[in-house]
């Protein structure tokens, strides 16, 4: 528990018990990142365009307005304008959802491992936080040991679908099941991934009113700068996420932005393409190499290094590139993004010397 100077307030017990969340921000520019699954070439060049020809000093000065952006993305993603609130990136949606449902001392599921911030907001909001673990070996998805686990009192169940940083994935049918045995749950399908492996419970929310889903801009449309994402659901339970939504949080340029973004569907279906023959073109390269890895839904990819992952992970930095190790939780495993085809052949070349120098680092 952290130390509290004199005279300073005492934070809630939830605060005081929670570790700090540092993400590894510092000293990327200029680096080849594939560490934080990002898109790895850009946002599309229409979106850079209409910032700069629609940006102007009165429109800075004053508050968002929404109503464009919101006929926009209900056109996109198909849905009715009052099934969707906007939200500053995912992790605002994830915030939001916890603080209309989750009271202190509720029972709140979680996979492990998975997206930091479903622990990190439950933990805030003083949940009793239960953890099911991803199944050994391939890590695939708990279905039976979570359906287990769900009890009458459970008020939220968080999941991402493909999961991060597994890179497995829940059949649609099984999260039905999950929607069906906890109807007094929040139940968040987290679909960050969705343009990778193509699954999404989208069209379930005006099926199951415990349903809700979550889009993010960070990742395929290349606007993890900008903080936008959507949450999803039927429209009662709209009304009470805006009740705890601050009504300005998102901001003016994210909405511009998303506005192009979701217009130039030929610059996502043309990403999405080259991620996907990248990501077949790393799992055969890590093959070659020997290396074991688990096979992916999004865009990124799990790669069991070994003991020295850390080490390899530093390495590879000092060559310019960037990896994530994720060996705190799965022992001996780096993350890897998966860039354009060329971007992946520039890792298996630096992953390749560093092996052959090493021996098998494991």
């Amino acid at each position: 528990m952290a130390r509290i100077p004199k005279g300073c307030p005492r934070p809630r017990k939830a605060v005081l018990d929670m570790a700090p969340y540092s993400p590894p921000t510092g000293g990327r520019a200029g680096k080849l990142r594939l560490d934080f699954n990002e898109n790895t070439v850009g946002c599309s060049a229409r979106v850079i365009e209409s910032l700069r020809s629609r940006l102007s000093a009165e429109g800075l000065a004053v508050y968002p307005e929404y109503s464009e952006v919101k006929a926009a993305l209900s056109a996109h993603f198909r849905v009715h304008p009052g099934q969707f609130i906007l939200s500053n990136g995912t992790d605002e949606a994830i915030q939001v959802l916890i603080n209309t449902y989750v009271d202190d001392a509720d029972d709140v599921i979680v996979l492990h491992p998975a997206y930091a911030m479903y622990r990190f907001y439950a933990q805030v909001a003083g949940a009793s936080i239960r953890e099911i673990p991803y199944r050994a070996g391939d890590l695939a998805f708990p279905i039976e040991e979570l359906l287990a686990a769900i009890r009458p009192e459970t008020r939220a169940i968080l999941i991402s679908n493909p999961n991060n940083p597994t890179g497995t994935g829940v059949a649609l049918k099984d999260i039905e099941r999950i929607l069906k045995k906890a109807k007094g749950a929040a139940v968040l399908i987290d679909e960050a991934y969705y343009e990778f492996c193509g699954v999404t419970a989208l069209g379930l929310i005006g099926v199951f009113p415990n349903l809700f889903v979550s889009r993010t801009f960070s990742k395929v449309y290349g606007m993890a700068a900008m903080r936008i994402g959507c949450l999803f659901s039927n429209e009662a339970n709209i009304g009470f996420l805006h009740k705890a939504q601050s009504p300005y949080s998102v901001n003016s340029l994210a909405v511009l932005a998303a506005l192009e973004a979701v217009r130039d569907t030929a610059y996502i279906e043309s990403y999405v393409t080259e991620i996907l023959a990248a990501r077949e073109l790393l799992a055969v390269g890590l093959e070659r190499l020997g290396i074991p890895y688990i096979p992916s839904q999004a865009n990124f990819i799990l790669a069991r290094i070994g003991k020295r992952s850390v080490e390899i992970r530093d390495r590879l930095r000092e060559m310019g590139v960037l990896v994530r190790d994720r060996s705190y939780e799965i022992e001996g495993c780096i993350r890897v993004t998966v860039g354009t085809r060329e971007q992946t052949r520039r890792f298996l070349q630096a992953l390749g010397e560093i092996w052959k120098t090493s021996g098998e680092p494991r």
